[in-house]
């Protein structure tokens, strides 16, 4: 079984990006990335209304941190430390090895490459850190950008649910894509 330890939080730094811990002086950054409807709308959640749903969603990534059932990175520019996404590695299954990542970008930063320079090292992070065996993504299969994404980094999709997913007064389908260690 997986034995995971967040503390000290593992900062990641790549070519244009900081992936450092997300605190309550992100209540701002996390509040605008999460109450954007277009950075919303694949992630089939609610946009925040209020700045206290922003400091729910950090006092809930904190905790699930604490509890090493999720580790969540904040994505900065080097140059400048307001945040401008989101990137995680979640659902954390330490009996089968497996996690699940998550991410998501302000729009006025998408078609950059800075969420394939973001996920590379948190795939690396995953396998050769955390020694997990797969990470899984589960995506809206109307998510084609996060599709590509996934796919340019040997994701393989494994299932395909049809309305297995109930929001917003809909069923919605989900798409289930992995990468093994040995991909």
């Amino acid at each position: 079984m997986l034995n995971l330890n967040f503390s000290p939080f593992p900062i990641i730094k790549t070519e244009r990006l900081l992936l450092r811990q997300i605190n309550n002086e992100d209540i701002n950054e996390i509040f605008v990335l999460r109450s954007d409807e277009r950075v919303m709308r694949y992630l089939d959640k609610a946009p925040a209304q209020s700045l206290d749903d922003a400091y729910e969603f950090i006092k809930k990534i904190t905790e699930l941190e604490k509890n090493t059932e999720a580790v969540t990175w904040g994505i900065a520019l080097k140059d400048k430390p307001l945040l401008i996404g989101t990137i995680c590695l979640w659902h954390i299954q330490k009996e089968h090895y497996r996690a699940e990542a998550g991410y998501n970008l302000l729009p006025d930063y998408w078609g950059k490459g800075i969420m394939q320079e973001a996920i590379k090292e948190v795939i690396d992070y995953g396998f050769n850190i955390m020694k997990l065996h797969s990470i899984e993504a589960n995506v809206n299969p109307g998510n084609a950008a996060s599709i590509r994404l996934l796919e340019r980094n040997k994701f393989k999709q494994e299932a395909y649910f049809k309305e297995n997913f109930y929001f917003n007064g809909k069923f919605l389908d989900s798409v289930i894509y992995s990468l093994l260690i040995t991909d």
